[in-house]
């Protein structure tokens, strides 16, 4: 019987999916405590076109560039619609979401491999990740996580005090900007992994699990990057065991993304006790610096 994970291709997915941890598990903190939901839902479908453009341009291999210009651009328009007042942030994000995804699909319905391609772009190809890929993650890594530990203590003062921050001199847009590229290049790290559509549950869940267990944020980041290692290991090891033993076909990033879930509703009894505890007492995160928050 052959063991899953002495399987060149298991090794790389876990390796990948460990590395997603890392930086998801931080990111989906702040994107918890700022109630950016939508905004992460918004940047991964965004990123669709650029996806689709840069496969049609360079193949495999041209996923990231394309999939980090759309990005970018995205992070960059969504704060400036947000920051101008025309529209509601819902309804700028609405906008610019319905229309890139659907630019996107327009795109890749012209390929005459339509459904395949289109099943591959939204839900990724974890199996297949290539030491190339690896490597490129790990420089997305390196820089989503050195932007943080510069910019951390800033990004949770303008979430918990915005009007402090500014008094302090601090430029709220260039901090929502900031923000909102670093969840931008999240997504460009995983897309080619977990698709467009599953990595939106790797930048909400796991903060949202771990919520149930601390409040303070830097315990929060530990226990999400936990959270998502564990449901990695175990939703390969269990679309692993669904396929080859049992001839069940089980997507692996749709076993671990399930299994996120999973925790998170584990996980729920002890956030209502936690609640009813704190009932009629003051919030956890008033009257604390962002320097406690932090932790």
């Amino acid at each position: 019987m052959i063991e899953p994970f002495t399987a060149p291709f298991m090794g790389r997915a876990l390796a990948e999916l460990v590395l997603l941890a890392v930086i998801c598990g931080p990111v989906s903190v702040f994107v918890f405590v700022r109630r950016l939901s939508f905004v992460s839902d918004a940047l991964t479908h965004t990123v669709f076109p650029g996806v689709v453009i840069g496969f049609l341009a360079g193949g495999i291999e041209g996923i990231v560039a394309g999939a980090l210009i759309a990005g970018v651009v995205t992070a960059v328009v969504l704060t400036l619609l947000s920051r101008g007042g025309a529209l509601s942030d819902d309804a700028s994000t609405a906008v610019v979401l319905t229309a890139m995804f659907s630019i996107g699909v327009v795109l890749v319905s012209r390929r005459s491999s339509y459904t395949s391609d289109l099943t591959s772009f939204l839900f990724g190809r974890i199996l297949t990740v290539t030491p190339r890929q690896i490597v490129e993650t790990v420089v997305l890594a390196v820089v989503i996580l050195g932007l943080l530990l510069t910019c951390a203590r800033a990004l949770v003062f303008r979430t918990f005090d915005p009007a402090g921050a500014a008094a302090a001199g601090f430029r709220i847009a260039g901090l929502d900007l900031l923000l909102n590229i670093i969840v931008a290049l999240v997504v460009v790290a995983a897309v080619r992994a977990v698709g467009t559509i599953l990595v939106v549950a790797l930048l909400i869940v796991p903060a949202a699990a771990a919520r149930m267990l601390t409040t303070r944020l830097s315990l929060m980041a530990l226990v999400g990057t936990g959270l998502i290692i564990l449901a990695a290991y175990g939703g390969l090891l269990a679309s692993w065991t669904a396929s080859v033993d049992h001839g069940i076909a089980l997507t692996s990033a749709s076993a671990v993304v399930l299994l996120l879930v999973l925790t998170y509703l584990l996980l729920l009894p002890l956030g209502v006790l936690q609640s009813r505890r704190n009932h009629g007492r003051t919030a956890p995160t008033a009257g604390r610096s962002p320097h406690e928050l932090v932790g």
